[in-house]
């Protein structure tokens, strides 16, 4: 029996078709302190769920359904370290990565907190000798690139994060990541750099990850063309891997590799050594403080009841959209342009997790899982996809990221970009009648052109400054209103084996590529024209 036949989802159903039609604009006239009595703080991060289409009693009947598929218990059961992965027969303990020194946090009986510290540690004392100029290439010059090549969350995590904190960084340090196997990734990554200033770091919990290690021969090569002593390699490589054999095969000094563990997701590991670049960019200091504002986050998701908690709530209002509202997308929006690879970092996060249509028993899912993530930094999207957002067809729920204060506070730019923030929220939830055009003395056959609906719901994330601390609140509650959400649509958060069907056919499709005989077995016929195509076009001058 799925989730669709308890009782809370049939409440919810009953309910939503008798407040469906319920307008934003209606519903704040009627209560006029609904805007207060809709909203969350916590630790200085402030969520205005308000401008939701929802009741008290639809928060009830969520809630309801929280209670209903055990939420609390699987809270319970993921920060207890109990092998929630269970197709892959591993715990989640990603929390444990930022919990401070005096938690215990047991994997398999062991206590994992010393060894997560003695790792951060490690990389405390190596980002220093490369922020203070003490690590020397090979030729004895410090380094100025620092350049990590990984893919997926070994790439999309430290990435947001350097870029989400470039306010705090070094600024004579220049961190780049590559990722993508195009060989136009790294070669635009390394134009105008010099070898003998540039480490990379390569990420891959196996060393083996194809294009992680595709990229990472092509940047050893790339370094002995200009360095051309193999002794080069250790001063200029380092490794975030658990396999030490092919690290030292590889030719990086197994002292520089920095270990993690099975029960680290890839697109849960920034706070793990898969965040090296990161701390390198902003400090040890820093870096903690951000594992701060992840661990405040964690305890929030752990210990307060479900009607005050942000990341429950924020699934629960996802739910009730995805699900009965039919909308299939949802759009994260950051007024702040250090946030800009934000919205990719959680489509990734969320769509990898959550996009599954079999449930925990193995019987397919009766309902509509993980929705599609995606957005853009404000104001680049009002020019871009706002239009649909408030005058298209499609319902888009959206959350809303600003900050009270800019790191670059330079004239009336930041009051300019809360202006719209503020702006694009009440316009989407209030729109403009055709009464209010008419009135003012718009053309008749404009009106339907000009008039906006309204009743466009939005989430308003608020922070006074995009602080370490700030990012690492925000990642936590994302992560956790994801997990939150798995547990409801019953299905798998932890794994990704979808990953893995296009892998394994793209290496049976590269041998016949690269073959001296051009073969097309087992390759359908679509597939076999393209790659036919390929092989001309690739021989053409």
């Amino acid at each position: 029996m799925g989730i669709e036949t308890g009782a809370a989802w049939r409440e919810l159903r009953t309910h939503y078709e008798q407040v469906a039609e319920l307008q934003l604009t209606q519903i704040f006239a009627d209560d006029p302190r609904r805007a207060k009595e809709f909203s969350l703080e916590f630790q200085g991060l402030f969520l205005d769920y308000s401008k939701n289409r929802i009741t008290r009693e639809s928060l009830d009947l969520l809630m309801n359904l929280a209670d209903e598929v055990q939420l609390s218990a699987a809270i319970y059961d993921m920060f207890a370290g109990k092998k929630i992965n269970v197709t892959e027969g591993r715990a989640a303990l990603h929390t444990a990565l930022r919990a401070p020194k005096s938690s215990r946090i047991e994997s398999d009986g062991v206590d994992v907190v010393p060894q997560v510290h003695a790792v951060l540690d490690q990389m405390e004392e190596f980002s220093q000798t490369i922020r203070s100029g003490q690590w020397q290439g090979f030729t004895g010059k410090p380094i100025r690139n620092v350049i990590n090549i990984g893919i997926g969350g070994s790439d999309l995590g430290p990435m947001m994060a350097c870029e989400a904190l470039r306010a705090y960084s070094q600024r004579n340090l220049n961190i780049q990541f590559v990722a993508n196997v195009d060989g136009s990734d790294f070669a635009e990554a390394v134009q105008g750099l010099h070898a003998d200033e540039t480490l990379f770091i390569v990420c891959s919990k196996t060393f083996s990850t194809d294009e992680t290690l595709t990229n990472a021969r092509t940047a050893r090569s790339w370094l002995l063309e200009q360095l051309v002593d193999k002794d080069a390699i250790a001063k200029h490589f380092v490794a975030v891997s658990t396999n030490t054999e092919e690290v030292q095969a590889f030719g990086i000094d197994t002292q520089n590799m920095f270990g993690f563990w099975d029960w680290v997701g890839g697109r849960y590991s920034l706070c793990s050594s898969v965040g090296l670049a990161v701390m390198v960019s902003i400090g040890a200091t820093n870096f903690r403080a951000m594992l701060g504002g992840f661990h405040a986050m964690d305890e929030h998701f752990r210990t307060a009841p479900l009607a005050q908690n942000m990341p429950v709530l924020m699934a629960l209002l996802g739910i009730w959209y995805n699900n009965f509202f039919a909308a299939e997308t949802h759009a994260i929006l950051p007024y702040d342009n250090y946030l800009k690879h934000f919205p990719a970092y959680f489509q990734q996060a969320d769509m990898e997790s959550n996009g599954k249509c079999i449930d925990k028993s193995g019987a397919e899912v009766a309902v509509q899982t993980g929705p599609i993530v995606w957005g853009q930094a404000g104001t680049n999207g009002q020019h871009a996809f706002y239009q649909l957002l408030h005058q298209g067809t499609k319902l888009v729920p959206a959350d809303f990221i600003g900050f009270a204060q800019s790191h670059n506070p330079t004239c009336d730019h930041h009051d300019k970009l809360m202006a719209n923030f503020f702006a694009q929220t009440q316009a989407l939830a209030f729109g403009k009648s055709s009464q209010t055009l008419a009135d003012e003395g718009v053309e008749a056959a404009l009106i339907p052109h000009r008039t906006f609906t309204g009743n466009r719901p939005t989430n308003s994330l608020m922070a006074e400054k995009l602080t370490p601390f700030v990012l690492g609140q925000l990642i936590a509650l994302y992560e956790h209103k994801i997990f939150a959400q798995g547990v409801i649509w019953d299905v798998f958060s932890f794994d990704q084996w979808g990953v893995d069907l296009g892998k394994n056919l793209a290496v049976e499709i590269l041998h016949q590529l690269q073959s001296d005989e051009a073969s097309n077995a087992n390759i359908d016929a679509s597939t076999a024209q393209l790659m036919a195509r390929y092989r001309k076009g690739r021989g053409a001058s």
